[in-house]
């Protein structure tokens, strides 16, 4: 008979863990480096034109502002990550150079802080997200062509105000955009910065992220503001989230379109309400 309560199996168990733990932080740091690097950098069309190389590129001194963006990455904070590339904008800096110099060594400061325990796998998670949305954001203002109401669906995704977690905002927009949507995930944190969002674009659908049921009692005022506010006065709305996996609701409850639980839904879901 086998004996799980002795001191070497403990041990064992422990020898385990740390094993599984150090392999996990050696996969996500690869993970950084060969897939989400690269694909912050090469998913912007704008930097087929750099002309200089990364070495000559410098900020001033860019070690406080890119420990301060990473940690604000980290949190979530989405106010203050906003504030530090607008201010890097406001002073002349080409969205190339912010791409290279501040979102490039704050995710490998994020893998270095994994590596050495100084942060959890959901920071991580949290972190990158967080980094892909402004790179996406920045690189969506260098395309030189207007954006035409009709010629393709476009899609505003957003987290209730109150959540920050926008890893599955992420990978619905890469469905989306697989099916050819134009995406902006907005990261604004407070439901004014959304209306101004959807005041300020035309967008055929907007999204909205529900995690807890806490922001449940407001979703229909903040749909029924959604409305209000759109550029486009037939604008739908498709919810999902954490919360609508865990109880049953119809949309109507809120004023919405549709209510997806999964990506795969959400993109026919898209197709559907779009199409109305």
């Amino acid at each position: 008979m086998s004996n799980f309560n002795g001191s070497e199996s403990s041990s064992q168990r422990l020898s385990y863990s740390n094993a599984a733990n150090d392999e996990c932080k050696e996969t996500l740091l690869d993970v950084i480096e060969t897939e989400i690097i690269p694909r912050l950098l090469n998913s912007q069309q704008s930097l087929q034109n750099l002309k200089q190389p990364v070495q000559e590129l410098v900020i001033g001194d860019p070690v406080p502002e890119m420990l301060a963006f990473t940690e604000y990455c980290v949190k979530g904070d989405a106010l203050n990550v906003t504030k530090i590339v607008d201010k890097l904008i406001d002073q002349g800096l080409r969205q190339d150079r912010i791409f290279l110099e501040l979102i490039t060594p704050a995710a490998r400061h994020l893998g270095v802080l994994w590596e050495k325990d100084e942060c959890s796998f959901s920071d991580v998670t949290c972190g990158l997200a967080m980094m892909h949305q402004v790179t996406y954001r920045l690189g969506y203002g260098f395309s030189d062509a207007p954006v035409v109401q009709g010629e393709t669906t476009r899609v505003m995704l957003s987290c209730a105000p109150g959540s920050q977690h926008f890893l599955g905002l992420t990978i619905v927009a890469d469905f989306f955009r697989r099916e050819g949507a134009n995406v902006v995930i907005e990261i604004s944190s407070t439901e004014s910065e959304l209306m101004r969002a959807v005041a300020n674009e035309w967008f055929d659908v907007i999204g909205i992220s529900v995690a807890i049921e806490t922001q449940l009692p407001q979703l229909k005022k903040l749909i029924a503001n959604f409305r209000k506010n759109s550029g486009n006065p037939h604008v739908r709305i498709l919810l999902g989230g954490p919360i609508f996996t865990l109880q049953d609701h119809t949309p109507e409850k809120f004023g919405a379109d549709a209510i997806s639980t999964d990506a795969i839904q959400a993109v026919a879901l898209l197709k559907s309400i779009s199409n109305k």
